[in-house]
């Protein structure tokens, strides 16, 4: 390789997306009228450089590549109008030069760990879901520097020193060369030099091809070019790049908010909006900072906030005060700040924060060139987007879906395949508009659900995902039909399959709702797990309940019926055995019960009969564990099969002296776990508590004590008034009582503190009790 000729190539050092070298690099090129512009970028997506330069294309746009071996892997190339390889890009076509990415391949890059990779990157390539994964406790090398020449930020010095000034190109490229060259004489990543290798090669290659090296122009980043200046290249290093993996490539849009997140020398863009604003005002940024007040105050104004037009002014000239005070051509973005939190925000930057910063960010989404085509998924998620009306932009928009139509219902089945394929667009909003949690944006809840709430928001990542799921399927209901298939090939119990189950039918896919009942039936047979059991029975009592209309299945209700009776039925089987359990496994097994007897009350198929007949044998039973032996009665006598006299015989010989304390207290906490404030208005009841509680003797009741605070905690405010009121009237307190019923209704905290001792004196009776 005669690194020589790379001396004679024309070379100019960029930073990726700004606007300061776009606009030098076009007056650089208008004075080198090269023939061939060479590029940093991937060289296998040079057959792609006509759909990025296409009129209908609008940026923001990327590259992306991604693995075809069912391996899981993308890698993206962003570009922004004012993207210094864009504008390289576009010169080219306009003056009928020859435009390519020297780069290493896309199945190179994808193949590669970046794993130790610094926040310093100083490619654009920026791996999708790792692009935080490189930040190490270690301050970076830009950021020390720039602290150490009194800025804030390594972006706050960039705008100082390299955006604002009004550079030439033979004052501008000596400049960044040099911030090169300090870059590359700390630690840089062996990564970085195999591509100065490679792309060194490929800048030869044209050369020998027969174009002089005089008509060819190397458009990359400055690291890059200074290393070719500086021949500091070592062509073995390119042996070192691995194998590439297999993959395609291909257009996607971009969005300003996925742009800002891209931080660091190589791709820090904090506010592209901002910065797409000095592009067009051939990089004024004070005419950008001025534009920019005005939104901020229109946006203001919008909200019902005042901000005239003597308030933008006066924030101008603040902004443009600091800008001189700290030795700045221009206001930057700090400026703008500092100057809107002062004058427009009157000293609250709580306005800029909540809602003003992200018109500088901006919201902004690319379009791709029409002939560059969509594969079968994209094509369906822009369909259905375009025809339910649902969000498209890459900001977070909130709907809600009345599902007692077919319209909103496909709706909801179209979204719930995106989430179960998980390609990130939206997510169910919870009470308080929160996020759902996975368990309460599908299964059983779902299920039931007569409205849903969503918060919805395109990214790019979102197209990413939908071609990179393209290997699963040709469409949503395909690629979710095999992700389902996936979940219950890994099932091992009835519970797991009955998931599936739930999902076929949330997202309409018949195919996988046959298989997961063959499946549960399959797994109930040898099922030994009361919490699987007793999950299956509830999920299929559930689909029996509200239908399976969602998938439209051949399979038909009538076999989840049967299902469902044969399920419950196998479930009762297992009760006695899985209540003689350890105390780690007691939490699923009291579930299961519960379970078990809102099914048996609520779903005229299950045996309610034989739960009832289960319920008792546990409630006399000595061998079960304690905790649920209670909890059998506490629900026997809410579901009216007890009355108060027998509960409560039961509750006095469960607690008497001849039950070991620690047994008492176990089968107190059941017996309280499932209704308490029904359970302490028994005064009866509350006796037999009352009497349990005073006959422990001391010793034995600190070994007791945790069980019973766990068994008295689940006692809220009103549990515990009746609670109080109770043990006064049987223990007839009389005068004590009243002052006990004055405590009880007593809210003002200081008239509390002034009670009288006598009072204290009864409270601390009820010390124990509480």
């Amino acid at each position: 390789m005669d690194l020589d000729l790379l001396s004679r190539v024309h070379l100019f050092p960029v930073r990726h997306h700004s606007p300061r070298t776009t606009a030098v690099l076009g007056r650089w090129l208008e004075r080198v009228k090269p023939e061939v512009v060479l590029i940093e970028g991937p060289c296998d997506a040079s057959d792609l450089i006509d759909v990025l330069c296409d009129a209908e294309t609008k940026p923001p746009i990327a590259l992306l590549g991604y693995r075809t071996d069912d391996t899981p892997g993308s890698a993206l190339w962003p570009f922004a109008d004012y993207s210094p390889e864009y504008a390289a890009l576009r010169w080219a076509k306009v003056n009928r030069a020859r435009a390519l990415f020297i780069d290493i391949p896309v199945g190179v890059s994808l193949g590669m760990d970046r794993h130790d990779e610094t926040a310093g990157v100083e490619s654009e390539e920026v791996p999708e879901g790792e692009r935080h994964e490189h930040l190490h406790d270690e301050e970076p090398l830009t950021e020390r520097f720039a602290r150490e020449q009194g800025y804030r930020s390594f972006e706050e010095l960039w705008e100082a020193l390299f955006e604002a000034p009004d550079w030439t190109p033979e004052g501008f490229r000596p400049v960044l060369l040099a911030w090169a060259d300090v870059l590359n004489a700390g630690p840089r990543q062996d990564y970085h030099r195999w591509r100065d290798a490679f792309m060194a090669r490929k800048v030869l290659e044209v050369v020998a091809s027969g174009v002089a090296p005089e008509k060819v122009a190397v458009v990359a980043g400055a690291a890059h070019i200074a290393a070719f200046l500086a021949r500091d290249v070592e062509p073995a290093l390119e042996a070192k790049l691995p194998k590439a993996v297999p993959c395609a490539v291909t257009v996607i849009p971009y969005s300003f908010p996925r742009l800002s997140e891209q931080l660091g020398y190589g791709a820090g863009n904090r506010a592209p909006h901002f910065y797409q604003k000095a592009h067009e005002a051939q990089c004024d940024f004070r005419r950008a900072t001025l534009e920019v007040l005005i939104d901020f105050a229109a946006h203001l104004r919008m909200r019902g906030f005042t901000a005239s037009l003597s308030d933008v002014l006066e924030a101008y000239r603040l902004a443009m005060t600091l800008a001189d005070l700290r030795e700045k051509s221009a206001p930057g973005l700090d400026e703008l700040r500092e100057a809107t939190v002062a004058t427009l925000c009157r000293g609250d930057a709580t306005h800029v924060d909540a809602f003003l910063w992200k018109s500088v960010v901006g919201h902004q989404v690319g379009r791709v060139a029409s002939r560059i085509g969509k594969n079968s998924l994209q094509a369906e998620f822009w369909r259905e987007l375009d025809t339910r009306r649902l969000p498209s932009t890459d900001s977070a928009e909130t709907f809600t879906l009345r599902l007692n139509n077919t319209v909103e219902v496909g709706s909801s089945v179209f979204l719930h395949r995106l989430r179960v394929a998980g390609i990130p667009y939206a997510t169910l909003a919870a009470t308080g508009q929160q996020r759902a949690s996975p368990q309460e944006a599908g299964g059983q809840a779902a299920l039931t659900r007569v409205r849903e709430s969503w918060q919805a928001q395109w990214t790019p990542s979102t197209d990413v995902a939908l071609v990179e799921k393209i290997v699963l399927g040709d469409s949503l209901e395909a690629v979710t039909t095999r992700v389902l298939q996936e979940q219950l090939d890994a099932a091992k119990t009835t519970g797991a399959a009955a998931d599936v189950l739930l999902e076929s039918v949330i997202t309409g896919c018949p195919q996988t709702m046959a298989a997961a009942l063959r499946a549960c039936d399959t797994h109930a047979a040898t099922d030994v797990d009361l919490p699987s059991l007793a999950s299956a029975a509830r999920a299929l009592s559930g689909l029996v309940a509200y239908g399976t209309s969602r998938a439209h299945t051949d399979v038909g209700d009538e076999a989840v019926a049967v299902l469902c009776q044969k399920t419950y039925s196998r479930a009762l089987l297992r009760v006695r055995e899985s209540c003689a359990c350890a105390p780690d496994a007691l939490p699923s097994v009291v579930e299961a019960l519960r379970t078990l007897h809102e099914v048996a009350l609520a779903q005229p198929l299950a045996d309610k009969a034989g739960w009832l007949a289960e319920a008792r044998e546990l409630m006399d039973s000595s061998t079960v564990h304690p905790a649920t032996s209670g909890l059998a009665t506490g629900l026997l006598y809410l579901a009216h099969e007890l009355n108060e006299a027998e509960v409560a015989l039961i509750v006095g010989l469960r607690l008497s002296l001849a039950v070991a304390p620690d047994e008492g207290a176990s089968w107190l906490e059941g017996f309280l776990g499932v209704n308490a404030l029904v359970l302490v208005k028994n005064r009866e009841v509350v006796k037999a508590l009352d009497d349990f509680l005073t006959s422990i003797d001391p010793e034995r009741f600190r070994q007791t004590l945790p069980v019973l605070r766990r068994a008295l905690g689940v006692l809220g405010t009103t549990e515990r008034r009746y609670l109080m009121e109770n043990v006064v009237a049987v223990r007839q307190l009389g005068e004590k009582g009243r002052a006990v019923k004055t405590v009880l209704e007593e809210k003002d905290t200081a008239k509390l503190k002034d009670m009288s001792a006598e009072l204290g004196k009864v409270l601390d009776d009820l010390d124990d009790l509480l």
